[in-house]
């Protein structure tokens, strides 16, 4: 007598993009979903931890942001030092090329899903150092890919705070459980 295996325990558990797709087919299915999906983007929108990259007159307008009388860290914006633990760069005054390097090089080692904000005319598009000046960068977003632009020079805390309140309604909307995830 031969000894066979016994045959498989059909399980109640699927893999993931099974039940996403029986949850699609279902009426009303993708309510489960988006509900799911609002409450990690609100999650992840009331919790930005920025890594705050000052590189010139901006950084004052951008510490004062966090100071006593606007106070970032009511919205739960909290400053990191270390890319690793942030999920936000916010990339504030004039860039020079020599830096450029430096830049990409903290925003590919900031964990996925990461977001820049460029603040200030210089950080945006060069500034007054666009003309006559070879070593400033003519943008930020030639170096990174930039979610939000927040201009003036320099721009007050409140244009900063605005600029914030755009990048989460930015996350709010994203399609979190749905997206590429990189290989």
């Amino acid at each position: 007598m031969s000894a066979q295996a016994p045959p498989p325990i059909p399980t109640r558990i699927a893999p993931i993009q099974t039940a996403v797709d029986i949850l699609d087919s279902l009426p009303g299915g993708s309510v489960v979903l988006s509900k799911v999906e609002y409450l990690l983007n609100w999650s992840r929108a009331a919790s930005l931890w920025p890594l705050t990259f000052g590189l010139a007159c901006c950084a004052i307008e951008m510490m004062a942001a966090w100071a006593g009388r606007f106070d970032l860290d009511r919205m739960g914006v909290i400053p990191r030092a270390t890319p690793r633990q942030a999920d936000c760069m916010i990339v504030a005054g004039r860039c020079t090329i020599k830096m450029a390097p430096i830049v990409r090089r903290l925003w590919e080692q900031m964990p996925e899903p990461k977001y820049v904000i460029s603040m200030g005319s210089c950080a945006t598009c060069g500034g007054p150092f666009y003309y006559d000046n070879y070593s400033i960068l003519k943008g930020i977003d030639q170096v990174v890919p930039v979610d939000v632009y927040v201009p003036g020079c320099p721009p007050r805390p409140e244009a900063l705070i605005e600029g914030l309140l755009k990048l989460q309604e930015k996350i709010k909307a994203e399609p979190f459980l749905r997206r590429a995830v990189p290989a």
